[in-house]
């Protein structure tokens, strides 16, 4: 769904902080602290997930999933495919 990166990531887009994602997003400051420290895929409560991405997506983030093109307008960055090292 989102990974720990891409929070990370829409957070410094918008100028946020942990807290402030929190607070917009309804949910704790260590829920957020947790989701974030999270290795890759964010591991928690759907419920949870769904309102982070919600908070972030009113604030004006479009999340991009695996290999999915962008369908909005706007500046944004988006992470290269890693090449496998041997």
């Amino acid at each position: 769904m989102i990974t720990a990166a891409q929070i990370r990531a829409a957070r410094a887009l918008l100028g946020l902080d942990q807290r402030r994602l929190a607070e917009a997003a309804g949910l704790s400051l260590p829920t957020i602290q947790r989701m974030e420290g999270s290795a890759g895929q964010v591991r928690g409560n759907v419920e949870s997930l769904v309102r982070v991405v919600e908070a972030l997506e009113r604030a004006g983030i479009e999340l991009i999933g695996e290999g999915a093109p962008s369908t909005g307008v706007g500046r944004g960055v988006r992470l290269k495919a890693q090449e496998a090292t041997p």
